[in-house]
């Protein structure tokens, strides 16, 4: 007979997440991840499959718990600058900002620690990206629809823009004590929306 797991998946891949955002994927090891998930090796492994089975599991978990409102932000009926205004500076205050500017984006983590090596990696960050970049060009396209956006600017190179701006504030997020680093240039990239 089967024996019954004895804990709980979503919270051990929620405690996971937690691990590889904080240390990232090299810095891991199973041994980690045995002791903070609380969780035999065994289990770890008939549960999850191997360590890299796990981190994509972790990033899932992590592009479902930031995705809905990203599309809901860029989403909402009215105006559509806003919106994009909002996410950009939101991405700047959480790169400056001491208590989240470490830990960074767990995408903009595995782009730069693995996708240059990992095939796998590599495919979910740019499906992540594309996801963004459609959310911001939909959202430019309205706007210039609507008035708000003059038109002679390209929205999808502007939604490529911004999207390098993004991963890019958060990158040097991580890496300056200056938050003023960062907004100065969020804040630059937005007057190509006036």
């Amino acid at each position: 007979m089967a024996r019954t797991k004895e804990f709980d998946p979503d919270a051990a891949l929620d405690a996971a997440l937690e691990l590889f955002w904080a240390r990232g994927y090299e810095a891991t090891s199973m041994a980690d991840l045995v002791a903070h998930l609380g969780i035999a090796r065994a289990s770890v492994y008939a549960t999850f499959g191997s360590k890299h089975e796990l981190y994509m599991r972790a990033v899932e978990r992590y592009l479902e718990s930031r995705d809905p409102a990203l599309m809901e932000e860029l989403s909402a009926p009215g105006p559509a600058l806003p919106g994009v205004r909002a996410l950009v500076r939101r991405y700047a205050g959480q790169a400056a900002a001491e208590e989240t500017r470490r830990s960074g984006c767990l995408i903009t983590n595995s782009a730069a620690e693995l996708a240059a090596r990992d095939p796998a990696v590599a495919r979910r960050v740019e499906l992540s990206w594309e996801y963004v970049e459609t959310l911001l060009h939909s959202s430019l396209v309205r706007a210039r629809a609507q008035g708000e956006l003059p038109e002679d600017r390209d929205p999808r190179a502007l939604a490529r823009l911004l999207l390098v701006v993004l991963q890019g504030v958060r990158v040097v997020g991580k890496a300056s004590s200056n938050p003023a680093l960062v907004q100065d240039a969020a804040e630059q990239a937005l007057t190509l929306l006036d």
